[in-house]
């Protein structure tokens, strides 16, 4: 088959490698456009140093490195190597970078690649350029390397055209032809050229690309400064390009490689230089290339003053070229990647660096072709996982600067972000601040992570103190929180969970073909259901209450669950699906005495019997229309309640004046996090994503076989004939060893599984772990051990949930 015709805007490592996989997938009627020659465009590929460590806290950017590494060793151009596999060696000059190594190889190892940390007197064996006495310690990695990403992008451009892929060089892209709601053609400064897919692979200039879809694109492209010594006498005579492991010095910024008798020298260490896309040289204007502009020496100073005290053999060298070069960068530092959702057949693959590039175009090319990926989970990297407040030039400004800032960084799970901020506060916000909230962002909104006014709750019980690491942007006062909500009566912020309403005379049939469970029941039912790819993957799991016949309130986890939604609508207009978070706002409203609290403010009847648990009611609160939904997250009977943003002020100082009484608290993500693990719910994009099925995840019970047809139900039950690995539940001992996230989990000495999420559980006294391991290990009672740091930290498989398995608290 030749496929679609498809037209790829950019012939660098993204574009180049999206060509050569399309076409091995048998779409061939591929043309690839850029404004500059070929092999060398002028883009970032053109310049890139191309130091590939695949080391990454991101499962999927490291299995995309990796994937890359692969390909780029399979490829030559006349006997010349793509891919020069010399290893990657990441060195500590302070204890707090050599911990931090421990943890990068926690990482690596959890996601299957082979690492060790060595010593001081190995990093020197293996990279003689360094001073022994700086050196504490390294990473080495065997298989990172060196990407010649102008000869990738010849090699795969090769193999694309011999099958048939049309190259087109010196072709200015000037406007994207639409036609109702469609791309219909690519126009140049050398005509048109029809298509019905267009993939943006332009890389710095993606955004100016994109605008002409109609299209913003958070990207930010920004300067990095690469220079190059003169001869270095200690690698005199050295006739291979390249010998010595890369090495990163990250506790200065700087990274290095070889070059026969030379060193690249680069640098994150200088003040962030973002250059809009407007303002990128034209190609004919530029001194050397447009993504290279004039180095800054005097910026460059203090990376040349610590590069000669790591390396001393340098001092014998100077700098003799420079460039500062653009690369792109984006708020959260993961790639753009998917279909626009205003112009049908417009997609991105952007922000992509030669480290991830060919993983990159498998990706995509998958998503073109199959209509999904199975390589890589890429909830992370969707372009339309942004809310519409990321999309702000201030802020798109200031986050990419920060993220340039941070690439080297030590970051802390719970690491807060910088400016802009506050950007998203719920009408609480005053309230909150009044009782010490320390707050944490996320997707812009402040949520408290706890209360200082709580701290009184700490006397008299016993929270242990977990270690240094994991007691930043911690405090006792969770605990507290946690266990106060066990015990009388909590208020909880849930206004940052994502609301969408589903309406329409068609909504009840639209919902029973998008999700796993039965939406199509009595008014006032709520359902925990899940939303599946067509591959039977977990796109989310969600809450769906009918509120009327045809109006549906969905408790989603972002705004990739609203363009799903979306995508999906009927062309007969007869259902809607928005977003109303904006608009308002919930409580949840949890313990043993929330009935206590609630009932005398309304007229209705909260009894266990008047509003069953997962039912909804539309009722009165004093003087406030809320919609209560009897759930819990908490695991503790409550309800969510909902109302307008104008009366959340009014519905929190109504609830706390009647809690108080009670003895209520308010209480933080902390403790809910906590309490969340201790009744066994998962989070999704942390506990499970697109690559895991229900059954793996231990949400079978989410699925109802007994219902019509819904997307992903026929590769579903083809997966649930081979479960592999379960999701599950590890319990520890020791109170200090409460890890964070992506540890891996060890069966003596063989690594087989990674943790999700974890917290401390102050009600069963034991840390909580959940890891995905082979169903094999999964049974419980299991013991294993947990790599943190540089420490096995013993857990033992348990039966879940750890609180209230007989769920008499819930529906009590």
């Amino acid at each position: 088959m030749a496929g679609p015709r498809v037209v790829i805007i950019g012939a660098g490592v993204v574009g180049a490698a999206l060509a050569d996989e399309l076409s091995a997938r048998g779409w061939t009627d591929v043309t690839v456009v850029d404004q500059g020659d070929l092999p060398a465009t002028g883009g970032s590929s053109s310049h890139a140093p191309g130091l590939v460590f695949q080391t990454n806290p991101s499962r999927t950017m490291t299995h995309m490195a990796r994937y890359t590494v692969e390909k780029f060793r399979s490829l030559d151009v006349a006997g010349e190597p793509c891919f020069l596999q010399v290893g990657g060696l990441e060195v500590a000059t302070t204890p707090e970078r050599l911990a931090e190594l421990h943890r990068r190889h926690g990482w690596i190892t959890a996601w299957g690649v082979e690492a060790r940390v060595i010593t001081a007197e190995e990093c020197v064996a293996r990279h003689p350029l360094l001073d022994p006495a700086r050196v504490l310690g390294g990473l080495l990695v065997p298989t990172d390397g060196i990407a010649k990403a102008v000869l990738a992008v010849q090699a795969q451009l090769r193999r694309a055209e011999a099958r048939g892929v049309r190259l087109l060089a010196r072709h200015e892209v000037r406007d994207i032809r639409q036609a109702d709601g469609r791309v219909g053609a690519v126009v140049t400064d050398r005509g048109e050229i029809p298509a019905d897919i267009v993939v943006c692979c332009a890389g710095i200039w993606g955004p100016r690309i994109a605008r002409m879809a109609g299209m913003r694109l958070p990207l930010t492209p920004l300067a990095h400064q690469l220079a190059w010594t003169g001869p270095v006498p200690a690698l005199a005579g050295q006739t291979e390009e390249a010998v010595r492991p890369i090495l990163r010095h990250q506790d200065a910024d700087l990274y290095y490689r070889d070059r026969y008798d030379t060193l690249g020298v680069g640098f994150y260490g200088h003040p962030p230089m973002p250059v809009p896309a407007d303002d990128i040289p034209a190609l004919a204007e530029a001194e050397r290339m447009p993504s290279v502009l004039k180095f800054t020496p005097d910026d460059f100073d203090p990376a040349w003053a610590e590069t000669r005290s790591l390396l001393p053999a340098t001092r014998e060298a100077e700098i003799e070229d420079g460039i500062n070069g653009l690369f792109s960068f984006t708020p959260d530092g993961f790639p753009l990647l998917g279909e626009s959702p205003d112009v049908k057949g417009f997609w991105v693959a952007e922000a992509v660096w030669v480290t991830h590039s060919a993983g990159v175009g498998r990706a995509v090319a998958e998503w073109l072709v199959d209509g999904h990926c199975s390589s890589f989970d890429l909830h992370e990297c969707d372009v339309n996982r942004f809310e519409p407040h990321q999309l702000a030039p201030e802020y798109l400004l200031a986050r990419d600067c920060q993220a340039f800032v941070e690439v080297y960084d030590i970051l802390h799970p719970l690491e807060q972000t910088g400016a802009p901020r506050p950007i998203r506060t719920s009408p609480f916000h005053p309230r909150q601040s009044a009782h010490g909230a320390v707050f944490h962002e996320a997707n812009g909104w402040e949520r408290p992570q706890w209360y200082e006014a709580n701290a009184p709750l700490v006397e008299g019980r016993s929270i242990p103190v977990p270690d240094e690491w994991a007691a930043r942007n911690w405090s006792p006062v969770v605990g507290a929180e946690a266990l106060a909500t066990r015990e009388s009566v909590a208020l909880y912020d849930m206004t940052a969970l994502k609301r969408l309403e589903v309406t329409g005379p068609g909504a009840a049939a639209f919902l029973e073909r998008m999700v796993t469970g039965k939406v199509d029941k009595s008014v006032g039912s709520v359902t925990y259901t899940l939303l599946l790819d067509h591959d039977g993957g977990i796109r989310s799991d969600i809450t769906v209450a009918r509120l009327a016949r045809d109006h549906f309130q969905i408790g989603a986890n972002g705004p990739l669950d609203l363009d799903w939604l979306t995508r999906h609508l009927p062309a007969d207009g007869t259902v809607q699906a928005r977003d109303i978070t904006p608009g308002t706002c919930c409580i949840g409203l949890w313990g043993p005495l929330a009935r206590a609290v609630l009932q005398p403010l309304t007229d209705d009847d909260f009894s266990n019997e008047g509003l069953k648990y997962f039912r909804a009611r539309r009722t009165y609160i004093g003087a406030v229309p809320v919609t209560a939904l009897r759930l819990s997250y908490v695991g503790e009977s409550g309800w969510e309640l909902y109302t307008t943003a104008d009366l959340g002020l009014k519905l929190w100082d109504t609830l706390w004046a009647a809690a108080e009484p009670h003895g209520g608290v308010l209480a933080g993500r902390g403790a809910f996090n906590s309490l969340r693990l201790e009744k066994g719910y998962r989070s999704f994009g942390t506990d499970m994503t697109y690559e895991h099925d229900p059954y793996e995840a231990g949400l079978g019970f989410a699925v109802r076989p007994d219902k019509g047809d819904f997307i992903g139900r026929a590769a579903l039950e083809r997966r649930r004939a081979d479960v592999r690995r379960t999701l599950t539940c590890l319990t520890i001992d020791d109170p200090r060893a409460v890890v964070m996230g992506k540890e891996p989990v060890y069966d003596g000495e063989r690594a087989v599984g990674h943790v999700t999420s974890a917290a401390y559980g102050h009600t069963v006294g034991k840390g909580i772990a959940y890891a995905w391991l082979p169903t094999e290990l999964s049974a419980p009672g299991t013991t294993l051990r947990i790599g943190y740091f540089d420490r096995r930290v013993e857990a033992v498989t348990a039966r879940e949930p750890l609180f209230d398995p007989a769920m008499t608290r819930l529906r009590g």
